[in-house]
Parts: C-alpha cells; structure tokens; sequence
C-alpha cells in the first residue's frame, strides 16, 4: 500500500471522526454521515436481500440503530464505515431468520454490461450468464455471499471487508477465493461439467 492510500484512508477516518463528534453533539449534525454512507449501507443490504422496499426499510432501522447508539461508537481500529456495516449485516441475518426463508442474492446491477451495439441474442445469452451467476451465488452459505459482495458489488478491499466481517485481510482473501471456486463448481456442475 502506497504512503498515498495512506494518507487517504487517515484523511477520511479524520473525517469521519470529526463528523461523528459533531453528530454526538448536535443530533441534526447526523445528516452528513448519513448522505455519505446511505448509498454504501443500500447497496450492501439490498444485494443480500434481492428487493427495493425490504432494503430500503431496513437502511433506514440501520440508520434508525446507528443514530441512537452513536453515543456509543469510538473509533478504535474500525471505521465508521465498517461499524455501518456490521449493524446492515445483523440487520439482515434478524430479517432472514424471522422470514425462515431460503435466501437469495439478486445481482441484477452486479456486473450489469452495458447494451451497446450488441445484437438481440448476445444481450439474451449475457442475461442468462448473469441469471446463473446469480443462482450460483444465492446457493453460498451466507458468509460466502457477504464476501463476495463487498468485494465485488461494493469493491471493497480485502482490508475493508475484514473490518466489517471481524476477520483478518488474509482470512478474508482466502474466503473469497474460496467463494469463487465454489461459484465456479457450481456453474460447472450446472452446465453438466
């Protein structure tokens, strides 16, 4: 890592801290963490549940929990932005279990290519490629599909998702290579080999 990305990451952790402090002062302060990690904390919750509204209420009890136990948050090696995360990913796990449900990962915008100047039956075939990435990836044990993710529909670094999944970078690296050979046996015993 360059003394560049450093200096980066330790520009927005003291960002975000002096933000934090404000919001623990004034609670109207809460808005600018909120309009910076809305779409980050969407996203995530909505590709772990496959559906607008059901990610759209639970951002907002993610916010709902974040704001009413900031007084809580203190930075200590986790940014605020991991913290956010955590609390989406607990969010869900208490939405699938009370739903008892088999679930499902809607990828949709995941990788989604653009159009262009293909012809109907490339569009068709791309379609179908990204419906079975989608079925492979709904089949991983949930901390599989949170890995991959982060990862790949958030692009988050391995340092990032360790943060928020409470593992270490080289724990995370192995967890999405493993998750993608998996992904990758499962299309090809879907494809018959």
């Amino acid at each position: 890592m360059g003394n560049g990305t450093k200096r980066e990451e330790a520009a927005l952790a003291g960002e975000d801290r002096e933000l934090i402090s404000r919001a623990k002062q004034d609670r109207q302060a809460f808005d600018a963490l909120y309009e910076k990690y809305l779409k980050r904390v969407y996203t995530y919750i909505y590709y772990r549940v496959g559906d607008v509204e059901e990610a759209e209420d639970l951002t907002s009890n993610v916010f709902l929990q974040a704001f009413l136990h900031l007084g809580d948050y203190e930075y200590q090696g986790v940014s605020f932005s991991a913290w956010l995360l955590r609390i989406a990913h607990n969010m869900v796990a208490n939405w699938y279990r009370d739903r008892q449900k088999r679930r499902t990962v809607d990828l949709e915008e995941w990788g989604e290519l653009e159009a262009g100047g293909e012809q109907p039956e490339e569009s068709m075939e791309r379609e179908e490629e990204r419906e079975l990435v989608r079925w492979a990836v709904g089949c991983l044990p949930p901390e599989k599909q949170q890995a991959l993710i982060l990862r790949f529909a958030e692009d988050m670094k391995h340092k990032e998702i360790a943060e928020v999944m409470g593992k270490s970078p080289g724990a995370v690296k192995v967890l999405v290579h493993r998750s993608l050979l998996s992904v990758h046996w499962l299309l090809r015993g879907r494809e018959g080999g």
